[in-house]
């Protein structure tokens, strides 16, 4: 088996890190790590629950740990959650152990993707595109920080990972 340098996903809830992950890792014949439902299982309740028992701080200080643990420097495909990549030793940590790939996705295109869904805790009772924007305003320096830039606006997931593919050649 070739060695190959682990490949992580970035970018805004509904940017399509999971889906382009799972698909990619098939293509690549990698194994698939999903940090958000990796972390689900080991605590055996979603997300959203996380955030509203323990708050975002609690979450987020699973969230490194569980990169920190789980993410290996080579043959992974890996997807974080939306906020992961703001913290400056995880993104520290992925930089140096991965190719960072920023799927980059408007708020349109995200509120469009994610409208109908209710577990979404940083769009809880505050779902539109305003809101959407804000927090890409927000985590936008650091996503630009990736190796790679990939648009995913009006592509399928299967486009978004060609282009992945191709960039990373």
């Amino acid at each position: 088996m070739n060695v190959m340098k682990t490949i992580t996903l970035i970018g805004m809830m509904g940017a399509g890190k999971t889906s382009c992950a799972k698909i990619l890792a098939q293509k690549l014949q990698l194994d698939c790590l999903d940090i958000d439902s990796l972390i689900e299982i080991q605590h055996k309740c979603p997300i959203s629950e996380i955030f509203e028992k323990y708050g975002e701080i609690y979450f987020r200080t699973l969230e490194k740990n569980a990169i920190k643990d789980n993410v290996k420097p080579y043959n992974m495909i890996v997807s974080i959650g939306g906020g992961a990549f703001e913290n400056s030793d995880t993104q520290a940590f992925l930089t140096e152990n991965s190719k960072v790939v920023y799927l980059q996705t408007s708020a349109e295109v995200i509120y469009e993707r994610i409208k109908t869904d209710l577990t979404r805790p940083l769009l809880k009772n505050n779902m539109n595109i305003e809101r959407i924007k804000n927090i890409i305003n927000k985590r936008e320096k650091n996503y630009e920080k990736a190796n790679y830039i990939v648009n995913t606006d009006g592509k399928t997931i299967e486009q978004v990972v060609e282009e992945i593919l191709g960039v990373l050649r």
